[in-house]
């Protein structure tokens, strides 16, 4: 018998796990809040050179009716004559915005872009931010899964969460554009291991046959966050505030993690059994299960350990992941699926403006529709296959993202299918991942898959600098990965109704020969 089976005998999904998954839903939700903020924090309003003193106009005037003033470039002095039917601007002199730009300002109040002029040669500044707190959540996943394994689940979601307040408070209060990139480098070290910390505490609580659950749960929070995080910056329109606001909310963690047990895995691991044995009679009581937690030892709880302890008395090392031609295979086609859906879902998510309607309603709406994609995945994982399903909403992202290039009255439709197909493709990702890797390198080749779709996400804002000087090559980018993560997932191998692996020996076995795009 394993843990798993014990924690079934303490009433398995019981009231213990439905309200400590509750608890737990809360860091996702914020997670995703600081995710998508820059959507409104650095969004770029209308805008106009300011002109030389004195320029009295108290607004930005009209910048979107015929006549506009250029964004970026002015007269040195009045050009009068220009008003004259039939007059030309050829061969005047320009120059660029000496004296800085007036905002239109009655949708933001303040944006990160209207504080420091990031406009014009300055605007790839933006997405360098973007990127920059992206790869503090590269960094993060890294720098907390060794410290959760060390110090403990409970310990690090509260450290965790402290620091993404206490740096997202910093964020709101710093005076200069090198010190905002700097803390939200911070700030995304710090949310990366609030989000791992408590979904790991979460599912380690939970019995594997319901893990699936809690990992569904998982994966809407960051689908609501969207959601609320639109009302809520709609209410906040100044950046400083709702980058402040949506900080101190993480101290709501704070005031009840005290109450969430630690992880009995990690502690009859590191040997505290007494701990173990308390924390699971704390469960017990919860789930109504009293006299099954009276019956338990320190030696019955490591009795039904044996099996953990099994599957981890040899370390993996990352070179197993490369060490045979299947798991070698396996590894590169899972990562480049993740990768490809991590860049291309940012570089639709993060880009939100381009369509010209209110951006609030936009973030809604593309949040919205990770509902049925996923619902579609459950149903296609279930009864088509997993690589199918995988195969076909990669294909579905790509696809409609590429074929938006030449269809522009219907960009925001396709854009939406695109979004959903590589909504789609990640929630299959989540479990199909955990299903190609045997037991001694799950875990690991779970979190080869998050790094590589963190390696995307950093490297969406970029292309978007791109896209500044080369429209068409952004499109064809974000559209073209998917399509080619589709080729290549071609390679795996089915797992739908098929036992989880325990050895890479056992994959070997297995596996006798592969053609591309078989029934598996």
């Amino acid at each position: 018998m394993g843990f798993s089976d014990l924690l079934d005998s303490l009433g398995g999904l019981g009231t213990f796990q439905m309200l400590q998954t509750a608890l737990l839903l809360l860091p996702g939700c914020l997670f995703s809040c600081q995710n998508f903020l820059q959507n409104f924090s650095a969004a770029e309003p209308d805008h106009r050179c300011r002109l030389p003193s004195p320029d009295n106009r108290s607004g930005a005037g009209d910048l979107t009716g015929p006549g506009r003033p250029d964004r970026c470039l002015r007269y040195p002095r009045p050009q009068w004559q220009l008003l004259l039917p039939n007059a030309s601007a050829e061969g005047l002199v320009t120059e660029g915005c000496l004296q800085g730009w007036v905002y239109e300002r009655t949708v933001f109040l303040s944006t990160i872009v209207t504080e420091w002029d990031l406009v014009c040669a300055k605007k790839p500044l933006k997405s360098i931010a973007q990127s920059i707190y992206m790869t503090g959540l590269m960094v993060g996943s890294v720098v907390f899964g060794i410290l959760s394994d060390r110090f403990g689940r409970k310990t690090m979601l509260f450290w965790s969460s402290m620091q993404s307040a206490a740096m997202g408070v910093c964020v709101a209060f710093i005076p200069s554009f090198v010190g905002y990139c700097l803390f939200r480098f911070l700030s995304g070290i710090a949310l990366s291991g609030t989000f791992l910390t408590s979904i790991c505490l979460a599912v380690e609580w939970t019995p594997t046959q319901k893990r699936t659950v809690v990992n569904s749960f998982a994966t809407y929070t960051i689908t609501v966050g969207q959601i609320v995080l639109s009302g809520w910056a709609y209410l906040i329109p100044d950046w400083r505030w709702l980058q402040f606001s949506t900080s101190v909310a993480f101290g709501i963690i704070l005031l009840y993690s005290w109450w969430l047990p630690e992880s009995g895995c990690w502690l009859v691991v590191h040997h505290r059994l007494a701990e173990a044995v308390k924390n699971l009679q704390k469960v017990a009581w919860i789930n109504g299960r009293k006299e099954q937690g009276a019956k338990l030892t320190p030696e019955v709880v490591t009795s039904h350990f044996q099996e953990e302890i099994a599957n981890t008395k040899s370390s993996p090392f990352i070179s197993d992941l490369f060490r045979s031609p299947a798991i070698r295979k396996t590894t590169c086609c899972v990562m480049f699926a993740w990768f490809s859906s991590g860049f291309s879902f940012y570089g639709l998510a993060l880009d939100l403006q381009k369509f010209g309607f209110s951006i609030y309603w936009v973030q809604i709406v593309f949040a919205a529709v990770d509902v049925p994609s996923k619902l579609l995945v459950a149903f296609g994982m279930v009864y088509l296959g997993r690589r199918i399903t995988l195969i076909s909403f990669l294909l579905l992202g790509g696809s409609m993202i590429i074929i938006n290039m030449f269809v522009p009255s219907g960009e925001m439709i396709l854009a939406l299918l695109g979004k959903g197909g590589l909504s789609g493709s990640f929630a299959c990702l989540y479990q199909y991942t955990l299903e190609l890797f045997p037991t001694e390198i799950r875990q690991m080749g779970l979190s080869s898959g998050v790094f590589g779709a963190r390696v995307g996400s950093l490297l969406a804002p970029l292309v978007f600098i791109i896209g500044n000087y080369v429209p068409i090559l952004q499109p064809v980018m974000f559209g073209l990965a998917p399509v080619l993560a589709a080729l290549s997932s071609c390679f795996l191998r089915e797992t739908r109704n098929l036992p989880l692996p325990e050895t890479i020996r056992e994959i070997e076995e297995r596996l006798v020969s592969l053609t591309c795009c078989s029934s598996g």
